[in-house]
């Protein structure tokens, strides 16, 4: 009979651990989730950036594929409100400052793609990585700068939880010459 028990005592503490550690990250996600400091669309507004909702994929792809908690995004470009890219390649055509400006631009669409995803950018629980790809001559070698346009507006709207991994890499050359081409993977709360 103790040996019935004592089994029963271990098969009881076993089945009640992981529910409790559970309920505890439960409690976790949802006090992260109504942190008052954290109001990603408060900054969108408080920052006068409107986010376009974004147009249909422009060839056999889709904005954003979801697994779990985590939301993978399409490479995004610098598509201006008036629906044209930013061209050319950094070292020749254009500026380190004006290939940050196209990161941000890339940024906000990829901002609208994910509030498109989500709803409402408060879901965003953090961005994981962002992979940043800039048009440019072999000889260009400051591509941390211009993706810092992305990293930086990141940040700007999610505060610690917009600080990312990331890769800033220089290519040859982008679909229509646009400037950069940015994607990301952000993790939500379910």
């Amino acid at each position: 009979m103790k040996i019935v028990l004592a089994i029963l005592t271990i098969l009881l503490l076993f089945s009640c651990s992981p529910s409790e550690e559970k309920a505890k990250t439960q409690r976790t996600i949802v006090t992260e989730a109504t942190d008052p400091e954290y109001n990603p669309e408060s900054k969108l507004t408080e920052l006068g950036i409107e986010l376009k909702m974004p147009g249909t994929p422009v060839a056999n792809y889709v904005h954003a594929v979801r697994t779990g908690n985590l939301l993978f995004l399409a490479g995004k470009g610098p598509k201006k409100a008036d629906g044209k890219n930013i061209v050319g390649k950094l070292g020749a055509d254009l500026t380190i400052e004006e290939g940050y400006e196209a990161a941000r631009v890339a940024g906000i669409n990829q901002l609208a793609v994910l509030k498109s995803e989500l709803g409402n950018l408060n879901k965003v629980k953090r961005i994981v990585k962002v992979k940043g790809m800039v048009n440019a001559i072999p000889e260009f070698t400051d591509q941390s700068k211009v993706v810092n346009g992305y990293s930086d507006l990141m940040v700007e709207i999610f505060g610690e939880k917009g600080r990312h991994a990331r890769a800033a890499v220089g290519m040859g050359s982008l679909p229509g010459n646009m400037a950069v081409e940015v994607e990301m993977i952000v993790e939500v709360y379910e």
